[in-house]
C-alpha cells in the first residue's frame, strides 16, 4: 500500500449523494478527507460502528483489520455479522456489507501480520477494544511519525474516546459555524477603536475572534485590513485596536468575522495516562472520569493478567478491579480520590457490549477521525469517558446467575442487563414514524437488542417516503440499488437480515388525522412506547398529541449538521414535546426583499419568490382557470383578482409561446425587466445622491444602491438565466427544449429589445408600513379592472384539452433547472446590488431550506434515545434518572439535563392536575354531563365544544339549549357538524370552560373525553 499523498490532485466530490454532509462540514473538508486513508483495528461493535460512519462519511479509503474469530455474543453488536459467520475472521466476514456502503471508498482488510511499521501508510489509525498496553504501543510509533491517532473502546454502559493528533495540529475552524457579519454605524479615532453596530443589531462575537471590513467611507485602511483581533464591550460594540492612523470614520461599512486557524499540541496516551486532560461528557458526574479512568486501566491489567475480562456480577473480579484502579490512581499526579462504586459498578458489566453505546462512541469518535483527515471542528483533547449507569434495571434481579453468558446472540446484554430485563425487551410492543436516517439507526439498534423479538413483543414502522441518492450519505441501510424504492420496507428487510427473530410490521402511511382509522385507538393502545425519526415540526407534534392522549412514552430526537437533541416525555411526568417551542424564524421584510436586499439570503430568496412567480404559480392558476368550475367568481372575490387574472391572461394570450425561440426570446425579456427596467424606475424615483428629510443619504445603512446591468450573452451568468429560464418556461407549455447554444445565440442576437424609460408616478414602498398599506390597498380596489381582464380571457370551452404544467420546485434534481435558475436569477441581482455571488451550493443549500446532516450525529443521537429506551422499560424508574440531551461534534460538546416536569395546575380545592389528565366520561346527555360535574367535581360548564364546534354556552339560546339537553353528547357534535361521527372512533374530545361552584371563579380544568 502506498503512502498517502495529501498533497495529490484535487478529488471530484459527488455533491448528489454527499449534499447533505457538504452542508455540515464544507467542501474543503471533503476534499481534504478524500485523500484520506484510514485503518481501524478491532472490529466488534464500537469497530463496525466507527467504520460504517468512516466510509459513509467519504475517505479516501478504509483498511479494516481484526483476524479474530466471531463470536456469537459479537452479534449484540456488530451488525454486519450473522450467525454463519461464526469462527470466521471478523475483519473477512465484514467487508462484503462494509464495502456496500460507500461506492467511493474503497475498504479492504490488512492481510497478514500488523507490525508498526505497516502503520506508516496511512494518515489516521484507529485502535478499537483495545487495552491500555496495546493502544499506547501503537500510540507511541503513530506519535512519532504524526500519523493521527483515536483510541475507543466500550464496556457495558461505560466507554472511553482518547484523540492524539500530533505535537502541532491545526484546526482550521474550530467550530463550523457560519461566519458572524454585519453594518458598521460609527468607528472612534483611537488606540482601542470602538466599532458600533447599526440600528442596534447584535454583532453575536466573542471576546478573541478576528474581524475584517469593506465599504467603510472615511477610514478606508480598514477596508481589505488583515483580520483585527475583536474584544467586546457590549453586545452592539467591540474594540478593534488602534484607529488613530486610518482618518477619521465618515459613514457605511461592513464587518465579517474572520476563521484564523489554531494549532493544538497533543501527547500521546503513554505520557498522559497519569495526567490526562479530559473532556466532561455528562457535568453531573463530575467524579467520573477520574474513576472511569482508573477503571478502564485497571480493566487493562486485569485482561493482561488473566487472559479474560471480569466475569458479570462476580464479586471477586470486580473487588480485584477497584483494587487495582486505587493502586493506580495512587500513582496519578495529584493522587486524586476515585468513586469505589464507580468502579465497582463498571467492573459488574465489562464484559457486556452494548449497540446503544457503540452507537454513542462510534458517531463520536468517527466525527474526531474525521477532523484528523480534514482540520475542521475542534478535536477531543484527549480523554472523554462516558457511562449511563442511571439505565441499570431497578426492578429486576442482576446477580451473577441472571448477567451469565448463555451462548446466545444477546449474551453482550445480558451480562449487563440480566436475562429478566431482557425478556422485557424481548415483549415489547414500539411504533417508529419515520426510517429516514434516525430511523435506520434506530431499527439498527432495536434489531441487535433483540426488541419486539419474542412472544407478543413487536416493532411497527410507518415511512410514507421512497429513496433518493442523497440519502445514501447516511441511511445507511440503503444502497443505490434501493432507490425509488420504499423506505419502510427496505428498512425492514435491511433489518430483518441482521435480526431474523424481530417481529415486524411495516405501512407507507403518514401518520396523520387523515389515517386515525389505521392508526386507531386499538392500535396505539396495544403499544409500549412511540419513538419519533421525522423531519419536520408539525409531524412530530401531532404524534406528541397522540402520545399525550393515549398516555405513552415518547422518545424525541433531532440533528442540524453535528449538533442533535434528545427528549424523553413520560407519562404524568414531564411536559410533553410540544409544551415548548423554538423562536419563530426570522422573516425577511418584503421591502427589503422588493427592492433594498443588502445580503445574499435576500436575493436567493427573491429568486426562489421569482421561480414560484414564473414557473409554478401561474401555470396552476391557468389550470383551475380552465377546469374548475366556479373560479372565477371564488377569485374575485380575493384580494389579489386582478394580479391573478392578468398572469392566466399573460400565459394563456399575451405570452403563451409556440416553438423553443419563443421561450428564449420571453427569458430574455424577463432579465431585461427585472435587472435592467426595474433598476433603473428604482435609481428614477430615488436618485444616488438622494438625500432624506434629515439630511442624510438616503441609499446608506441597510440600502445599498444598485447599478443597472446590460446584457451580454457572452456572460455566463447572463446566458445562464435565458438558458434556465427558457427551458422551465418550456417545461410549462410542453415545448421540447435543446440545451443547443447556436440556436440560443442565433435567437438573442436577433432580437430587437424595447428601450425601458423610468415612468413618473410610480410608487415605491421604502418601508414595511408603506408596503403593508400598499398591499392594503391593492385588495381593496381592483375589482372592476379585474373584470375586465377576465372579460379578454378565452372561455374555458374554446381551450379544451389545454393543460400547463406547474414546475413544483425539487431541489436534488440536477437536471430539472431548478436550482440553476434560482442561482442564475439571485446572482445577477446581487450583480445589481454589489453582494458577494453565492455558488449553486450555497444557492441550493439556502433556497431548498435544506437540513445539513451527517452519519455521525445520527449515530450518536440514537445511541441516546436507545439508552433512554432501557430506563423506560424499567418500572417507575425516578425522573431524576432520565436525560434529555444535547450534543455539539464539533466542539466536541455533551450536556444533559433532568426532563422538565409537567407544570400542575389547580382546581377547586385543591385539585391538581396536569397535562396528561382528562376527565372520562360515558355519552352522557348534556343535562346528565352538567350534572356530574357540579355534583362530583364542583363545577359549573359555561361552554363545551369539540373541534371547532360549539356544543353549549350559557349565552345560547334557551330553546336551542333546551333540546340540547336531553341529547347524547354524540348526537348533539352530530348535530352540529352536519356529519357523522366515524364507526372507527371510540371516544371523542371535548373542551369546555368551567367556574368553581362556591365561588364563581373561572378555572382552568382539564378536557372531557366521552367515551362512545
Amino acid at each position: 500500500m502506498d503512502k498517502m499523498d495529501v498533497d495529490q490532485p484535487e478529488q471530484d466530490i459527488d455533491e448528489g449523494q454527499y449534499s447533505r454532509q457538504i452542508y455540515a462540514i464544507g467542501l474543503d473538508a471533503m476534499k481534504k478527507m478524500a485523500v484520506s486513508n484510514v485503518l481501524i483495528i478491532g472490529l466488534k461493535g464500537i469497530g463496525i460502528e466507527l467504520a460504517k460512519n468512516v466510509v459513509l462519511a467519504g475517505v479516501k479509503s478504509v483498511t479494516i483489520y481484526d483476524p479474530e474469530p466471531a463470536q456469537i455474543a459479537d452479534l449484540s453488536s456488530q451488525f454486519f455479522l450473522t450467525e454463519d459467520n461464526v469462527g470466521q475472521r471478523r475483519d473477512l466476514a465484514s467487508l462484503p456489507k462494509l464495502a456496500e456502503l460507500n461506492q467511493y471508498t474503497p475498504v479492504s482488510v490488512l492481510e497478514g501480520e500488523l507490525t508498526l511499521d505497516r502503520l506508516d501508510a496511512f494518515h489516521v489509525v484507529v485502535s478499537t477494544s483495545q487495552t491500555y498496553h496495546r493502544a499506547a504501543e501503537i500510540n507511541d510509533y503513530t506519535h512519532a511519525r504524526n500519523i493521527k491517532f483515536v483510541h475507543v473502546d466500550t464496556r457495558g454502559l461505560a466507554a472511553v474516546a482518547f484523540c492524539d493528533f500530533g505535537p502541532a495540529f491545526e484546526v482550521i475552524d474550530n467550530d463550523g459555524e457560519q461566519p458572524l457579519h454585519g453594518m458598521v454605524a460609527a468607528i472612534d479615532t483611537d488606540k482601542d477603536g470602538l466599532v458600533t453596530c447599526l440600528d442596534e443589531t447584535r454583532h453575536g462575537l466573542s471576546d478573541g475572534d478576528y474581524v475584517s471590513f469593506d465599504e467603510i467611507v472615511g477610514m478606508e485602511g480598514l477596508n481589505g485590513c488583515a483580520p483585527r483581533k475583536v474584544t467586546t464591550k457590549g453586545p452592539y460594540t467591540f474594540q478593534i485596536g488602534d484607529t488613530t492612523s486610518l482618518g477619521t470614520y465618515v459613514r457605511g461599512g461592513l464587518f465579517k468575522q474572520v476563521k484564523v486557524p489554531t494549532t493544538h499540541a497533543f501527547k500521546p496516551l503513554s505520557a498522559t495516562l497519569k495526567n490526562p486532560e479530559f473532556v466532561y461528557s455528562d457535568f453531573a458526574k463530575f467524579d467520573s472520569p477520574v474513576s472511569l479512568h482508573a477503571g478502564f486501566v485497571a480493566l487493562s491489567e486485569f485482561i493482561a493478567e488473566h487472559g479474560r475480562v471480569p466475569i458479570p456480577r462476580n464479586e471477586e473480579d470486580a473487588t480485584e478491579i477497584v483494587a487495582k484502579a486505587r493502586a493506580f490512581a495512587a500513582t496519578m499526579d495529584g493522587a486524586p480520590e476515585i468513586n469505589d462504586k464507580t468502579v465497582k459498578t463498571f467492573a459488574y458489566g465489562a464484559a457486556g457490549d452494548l449497540s446503544p453505546v457503540a452507537a454513542v462512541l462510534g458517531g463520536f469518535a468517527a466525527q474526531e477521525v474525521l477532523k484528523a483527515c480534514s482540520g475542521k471542528f475542534t478535536p477531543l483533547k484527549q480523554y472523554l469517558y462516558f457511562d449511563a449507569f442511571e439505565a441499570l434495571p431497578q426492578s429486576y434481579s442482576l446477580t451473577q446467575t441472571k448477567c451469565a453468558m448463555r451462548g446466545t446472540r444477546y449474551d453482550g446484554q445480558i451480562a449487563v442487563f440480566g436475562s429478566d430485563f431482557h425478556h422485557r425487551l424481548q415483549e415489547t410492543r414500539a411504533f417508529l414514524v419515520g426510517s429516514g436516517a434516525i430511523g435506520c439507526e434506530m431499527l439498527k439498534n432495536w434489531a441487535l437488542m433483540g426488541l419486539g423479538s419474542h412472544g407478543d413483543g413487536h416493532i411497527f414502522v410507518t415511512d410514507m417516503d421512497t429513496i433518493e441518492k442523497s440519502n445514501l450519505n447516511r441511511q445507511f441501510l440503503f444502497r443505490s440499488w434501493d432507490i425509488g424504492k420504499l423506505k419502510s420496507a427496505t428498512a425492514a428487510g435491511a433489518v430483518k437480515a441482521m435480526n431474523p427473530a424481530i417481529n415486524l410490521t411495516t405501512f407507507t402511511d403518514r401518520v396523520g388525522e387523515e389515517t386515525e382509522q389505521q392508526f386507531n385507538d386499538a392500535f396505539w393502545e396495544g403499544l409500549d412506547l412511540v419513538t419519533n425519526a421525522l423531519d419536520n415540526v408539525e409531524a412530530r407534534k401531532y404524534v406528541d398529541r397522540r402520545c399525550v392522549f393515549y398516555k405513552k412514552p415518547l422518545l424525541e430526537s433531532g440533528t442540524l449538521g453535528t449538533k442533535g437533541n434528545t427528549q424523553v416525555v413520560l407519562p404524568h411526568k414531564t411536559e410533553s414535546y410540544a409544551s415548548s417551542h423554538d423562536p419563530p424564524e426570522k422573516s425577511i421584510p418584503i421591502c427589503t426583499l422588493k427592492n433594498f436586499p443588502n445580503q445574499i439570503e435576500h436575493t436567493i430568496q427573491w429568486a426562489r419568490d421569482q421561480f414560484e412567480g414564473l414557473f409554478r404559480q401561474p401555470a396552476e392558476n391557468v389550470n383551475l382557470y380552465l377546469t374548475q368550475a366556479g373560479y372565477v367568481e371564488q377569485t374575485l372575490r380575493g384580494n389579489s383578482a386582478r394580479d391573478t387574472f392578468l398572469s392566466i391572461k399573460e400565459y394563456l394570450v399575451d405570452k403563451r409561446p409556440h416553438t423553443y425561440e419563443d421561450c428564449i426570446r420571453w427569458a430574455r425579456l424577463k432579465f431585461e425587466e427585472n435587472f435592467v427596467n426595474n433598476i433603473k424606475q428604482l435609481l428614477y424615483n430615488f436618485p444616488k445622491d438622494q438625500v432624506t428629510s434629515t439630511g442624510q443619504m438616503f441609499w446608506s445603512g441597510p440600502k445599498r444602491a444598485p447599478e443597472v446591468l446590460e446584457f451580454d450573452r457572452t456572460n455566463q451568468l447572463h446566458y445562464d438565466f435565458v438558458l434556465h429560464g427558457a427551458h422551465l418556461y418550456a417545461f410549462n407549455f410542453g415545448i421540447k427544449a435543446t440545451a443547443d447554444a447556436a440556436v440560443h445565440e442565433a435567437t438573442l442576437d436577433a432580437m430587437v429589445v424595447p428601450v425601458f424609460t423610468p415612468r413618473d408616478g410610480v410608487k415605491i414602498q421604502v418601508n414595511e408600513a408603506e408596503a403593508a398599506a400598499a398591499a392594503q390597498q391593492g385588495g381593496a380596489s381592483g375589482g372592476d379592472e379585474a373584470e375586465d381582464v377576465v372579460a379578454a380571457l378565452p372561455k374555458p370551452s374554446e381551450l379544451v384539452g389545454v393543460r400547463l404544467s406547474p414546475a413544483d420546485f425539487e431541489k436534488d434534481d440536477d437536471s430539472n433547472h431548478h436550482i440553476d435558475f434560482i442561482a442564475a436569477c439571485s446572482n445577477l441581482r446581487a450583480s445589481n446590488y454589489n453582494i458577494p455571488v453565492a455558488d449553486r451550493n450555497q444557492t441550493k443549500f439556502i433556497a431548498g431550506k435544506i437540513i445539513p446532516a451527517i452519519a455521525t450525529t445520527t449515530a450518536l443521537v440514537t445511541g441516546l434515545v436507545c439508552l433512554e429506551l432501557y430506563k423506560l422499560l424499567d418500572n417507575n424508574k425516578p425522573l431524576d434518572a432520565f436525560k434529555n440531551g444535547f450534543i455539539n461534534l464539533a466542539l466536541p460538546f455533551f450536556g444533559f439535563s433532568e426532563p422538565i416536569a409537567a407544570p400542575k395546575l389547580t382546581y377547586g380545592a385543591g385539585h391538581e392536575w396536569t397535562l396528561w389528565d382528562r376527565f372520562e366520561v360515558p355519552n352522557y346527555t348534556l343535562q346528565e354531563l352538567l350534572d356530574h360535574f357540579e355534583r362530583d367535581h364542583k363545577l359549573e360548564i359555561t361552554m363545551m365544544s369539540s373541534g371547532k364546534s360549539m356544543l353549549y354556552s350559557f349565552f345560547m339560546a334557551a330553546n336551542k339549549v333546551a333540546a340540547r339537553r336531553k341529547a347524547k353528547i354524540s348526537a348533539i357534535i352530530e348535530e352540529v357538524t352536519k356529519a357523522p361521527i366515524p364507526a372507527h372512533v371510540k371516544s371523542v374530545v371535548v373542551e369546555v370552560c368551567a367556574n368553581n361552584v362556591e365561588d364563581g371563579e373561572d378555572v382552568e380544568v382539564p378536557y372531557i373525553l366521552v367515551r362512545l
